[in-house]
């Protein structure tokens, strides 16, 4: 686990130098107000580091920056993997430090996985696995810029994916509730209140727009489904599994939806939520993890 435990993993904005507003692209959509390149500063972005618009990031257009979650990648960039320096007052390092974020936000998911599914306590031999898996992305973690650009991350993620797989299948298999697989399905706009989804397999699903009301999805494996827009008033996600605070964000909801400790209802589920359509056109999907 990176330096200061669980906690590491969660973004810092305070000890991070607003990487997120600076190496994304953003595409002008319902999502962002406008078109940035890639290494770029966002015209929000304050010479503090600081967002001019975070408390009205919805209202202005930008619902996409509400939604995103380096998992503590920008405070470990910042402050450890390049000791306290800043692109803005070192510019010879902005764009080795860009590079660097992207991997580094990849690492810091995979712990956040790795972390959950221990917590899960899968059948062996599973968690020494999964424990040799997060050991060895710890030390990724800790590399210096050089190494982290060359580190070929994705057979990294690729092989961690295959262990989260197995351990959700072995505690959805241990609970009697290895229900259908939707794995990559396009779902989007699908009316599911009469669906049983409990233990049901959603890696990766297309959801965007989905009405969800009052579904129980105990046990349903959501790594990287794509719920924005997803309506999850009365939804049970307690025991869902892997899924994140993004996630949340991303959906729409109310205070009868059910949410595990660890994640908050967002404050913009206190808006009305009007009835659920198919979104019109064909939108924007990302590449989600299966």
């Amino acid at each position: 686990m990176p330096s200061g435990g669980p906690a590491a993993l969660r973004a810092d904005c305070e000890r991070c130098f607003g990487l997120c507003c600076v190496v994304p692209a953003f595409s002008a959509s319902s999502d962002f107000a406008l078109d940035k390149p890639a290494g770029q500063a966002c015209r929000n972005l304050q010479p503090d580091f600081r967002c001019g618009i975070h408390r009205n990031l919805r209202e202005r257009g930008f619902a996409g920056c509400t939604v995103f979650d380096c998992f503590g990648a920008g405070q470990q960039v910042s402050q450890v993997t390049f000791g306290g320096r800043d692109w803005r007052t070192s510019p010879e390092i902005a764009a080795r430090m860009f590079e660097v974020f992207p991997v580094m936000r990849q690492l810091h998911e995979l712990l956040w996985y790795l972390t959950e599914a221990l917590a899960l306590r899968p059948a062996d031999p599973l968690p020494a696995e999964l424990a040799a898996a997060r050991d060895e992305t710890e030390r990724l973690n800790g590399a210096d810029p050089e190494t982290l650009v060359r580190l070929d991350v994705a057979t990294h993620r690729r092989d961690v994916n295959a262990l989260l797989l197995r351990a959700s299948e072995s505690v959805r298999s241990r609970a009697g509730l290895s229900g259908n697989d939707h794995r990559g399905a396009d779902l989007v706009g699908a009316d599911l209140r009469r669906t049983d989804l409990t233990g049901a397999n959603l890696r990766g699903a297309y959801l965007i727009g989905a009405d969800l009301r009052g579904v129980d999805l105990t046990m349903a494996d959501l790594t990287g489904a794509d719920l924005r827009g997803a309506n999850l008033r009365g939804a049970d996600l307690r025991g869902s599994i892997f899924l994140t605070q993004a996630q949340v964000d991303a959906a729409r909801g109310d205070v009868t939806t059910g949410l595990a400790p660890a994640l908050r209802h967002p404050a913009h589920w206190q808006l009305s939520i009007a009835p659920t359509r198919r979104p019109a056109g064909k939108p924007t999907r990302k590449p989600r993890r299966r």
